[in-house]
C-alpha cells in the first residue's frame, strides 16, 4: 500500500502539545498508510494522523508512524508541557483520558524495547532520572494513584498521604531490572481502567484531600495521570530520538 507523507513544522508540533512558547523551527516527517487501522484503540482509520500526533511521544509504538526529526524543547523536564487541568470535564474527555491509561503499558514497553543496561541507566536529561528510574517511578506513582481512587470511592474526602517520589527513586529496587515494574504496570492498569469505566458521573465528583494541594476530585486525578502517562513516556522516547537509539 502506498505511503502518504506530510511535512510538519515545529510550530505545528507546539500547537499539538499546547506549548505556549516560541518554537524553534525544525521539521519532522510523518508517514502513514491511508486506511491502515490506528494503533490507538477506539479511533477510526481516518483519524489516525491526528491521533498519532496526540501521542507523538509514543513514536516507537505505531508502526505506521515514523519520526525523522523533531522540534527542540526549551525545558526537557516538560516535553509535553506542564500539567493543566482541562477546562471541561465531559464524558468524552474522560474516555480519552482512560484510553491513555489503557494503552500506557504497551506504549511504555514499546518505548523501552531493545534498550540495554547502559541505555537504561542513561538520564533522560542532565541531572534527571535514568530511564530505569522512570519506569520504576511509573509503578510507584500509579500504584499510589490507584489507591487514592479507591479511597475516595469508599470514604468521604479522605486525607491521603503523599510520598517523596525522589527518595523512592533512589531506593535499591529502583535500580533493579525493569521487567517486574512493566508487569506490575500491566496488571495495575487493567484494574485501574476497569474501575474507572465503572464509575458514574457523580463518582468523578468525589475526591480526596491532599495535604499540600488541597481537595482533588477524581476527575482531576484522572486528568493528572493521563498527563503523567504521556509526560514520562515522552522523556524516554525523546531521549531515544536524541541518541538515535
Amino acid at each position: 500500500m502506498p505511503l502518504t507523507s506530510m511535512l510538519i513544522t515545529a510550530t505545528t508540533l507546539r500547537n499539538i502539545t499546547k506549548r505556549n512558547t516560541t518554537p524553534t523551527t525544525r521539521s519532522l516527517i510523518v508517514t502513514t498508510r491511508p486506511n491502515h487501522s490506528s494503533s490507538v484503540r477506539g479511533h477510526r482509520p481516518e483519524t489516525e494522523i491526528s491521533s498519532a500526533f496526540s501521542f507523538l511521544q509514543f513514536q516507537f509504538v505505531a508502526p505506521s508512524i515514523k519520526i525523522l526529526a523533531m522540534a527542540d524543547e526549551e525545558d526537557p523536564r516538560y516535553p509535553i508541557g506542564k500539567f493543566r487541568a482541562p477546562a471541561e470535564n465531559t464524558e468524552a474527555i474522560r474516555a480519552a483520558q482512560i484510553e491513555t491509561l489503557r494503552l500506557l503499558p504497551e506504549r511504555l514497553r514499546a518505548a523501552v524495547a531493545g534498550l540495554n543496561d547502559s541505555q537504561l541507566d542513561t538520564p533522560y536529561r542532565d541531572g534527571g532520572w535514568t530511564v530505569r528510574q522512570v519506569v520504576h517511578h511509573f509503578a510507584d506513582s500509579h500504584a499510589n494513584s490507584y489507591v487514592r481512587f479507591k479511597l475516595a470511592l469508599t470514604e468521604d474526602w479522605p486525607t491521603i498521604k503523599p510520598y517523596d517520589e525522589a527518595a523512592w527513586a533512589r531506593l535499591p529496587d529502583s535500580k533493579q531490572a525493569i521487567e517486574p515494574s512493566l508487569v506490575l504496570i500491566t496488571g495495575l492498569h487493567q484494574r485501574m481502567v476497569a474501575l474507572l469505566e465503572s464509575m458514574s458521573e457523580g463518582d468523578f465528583g468525589r475526591g480526596f484531600s491532599h495535604p499540600e494541594r488541597g481537595r482533588v476530585t477524581l476527575a482531576t486525578n484522572l486528568a493528572i495521570y493521563d498527563w503523567h502517562s504521556r509526560h514520562h513516556t515522552a522523556h524516554i522516547t525523546l531521549l531515544r530520538a536524541r541518541k538515535g537509539w
